[in-house]
């Protein structure tokens, strides 16, 4: 029986504080954003971490929270301890940005708006080889800044890449700032679905929803999905959700016993529902 995909979230979140503090490094408030996301990817996926060409692609467009995506990639067994725990260590495979060489990831990534180009790429030979496995792409709202994601974005719907998938981690906030003070883009979801993306709007913390969406049956009408996943920077640990100063800092000894209170009890709730 699959386990609850809530409890799996809170493990997840879990980790990333942990292994952030052992190295000593930040994304943490990117990293809990997208929690729940990684995890219902991966619930629904299928043959991540072989080299089946039938393979879902996961394209974390999102490079900088890759912790959060190792971390769930733990939870299901596709990654071990040992590799979580190698997190930024010296001669790890494992670094603040995904990258080839790791189980489970396909695609090097970081510069944000690149990754959504990956994703399409992915889609489109899935298409010309008459694949049916989906492509994710997770993508920051910041991306949306991207002049190379709007491109990537209108390319998928005229080319009906119907395995494609492309989850906006809705947050509000990047490195510099709320994102609607650093370029304010209004228009999601019409713009989209005026060049033939099917929108969907959701609880981004919601995990077994997302799951539910991601596992859409698909046929030649179909249309690539965009699924704007609503969500908090930093969500689980009250000082951190919505502040900006995390995307950057790393946790003091006090802060982290905090924070791990917190989701230990988000935890304990996830287990007695």
């Amino acid at each position: 029986m699959r386990q609850d995909l809530s409890e799996v979230s809170q493990n997840t979140r879990i980790k990333v504080l942990q292994v952030s503090k052992k190295a000593n490094k930040g994304h943490i408030g990117s990293g809990l954003s997208i929690c729940e996301i990684v995890v219902a990817i991966l619930a629904t996926a299928s043959g991540v971490g072989s080299k089946d060409n039938d393979r879902t692609r996961i394209v974390l467009s999102k490079g900088h929270a890759a912790l959060a995506y190792y971390s769930a990639l733990n939870e299901f067994g596709i990654i071990s301890e040992n590799d979580l725990n190698s997190y930024c260590v010296n001669g790890t495979k494992f670094g603040t940005h995904p990258d080839a060489v790791q189980m489970g990831t396909d695609f090097m990534t970081g510069s944000l708006g690149q990754g959504i180009g990956f994703g399409v790429g992915c889609a489109l030979a899935s298409k010309l080889q008459k694949r049916t496995s989906q492509t994710f792409v997770v993508l920051s709202d910041s991306e949306l800044n991207e002049g190379s994601t709007w491109e990537a974005l209108y390319i998928a719907g005229h080319n009906n890449l119907n395995s494609l998938v492309v989850v906006l981690d809705l947050n509000g906030q990047q490195a510099m700032g709320k994102t609607k003070d650093v370029l304010l883009l209004d228009g999601l979801p019409n713009q989209l679905e005026m060049v033939g993306w099917n929108c969907l709007s959701m609880d981004g913390h919601d995990a077994e929803k997302l799951a539910q969406a991601f596992s859409r049956k698909m046929d030649d009408n179909s249309k690539p999905l965009l699924v704007i996943a609503k969500t908090i920077a930093g969500k689980g640990v009250s000082f951190m959700e919505g502040k900006v100063e995390w995307h950057y800092m790393p946790q003091t000894d006090q802060q982290h016993r905090q924070a791990l209170e917190e989701v230990g009890k988000l935890l304990q709730t996830a287990k007695a529902k």
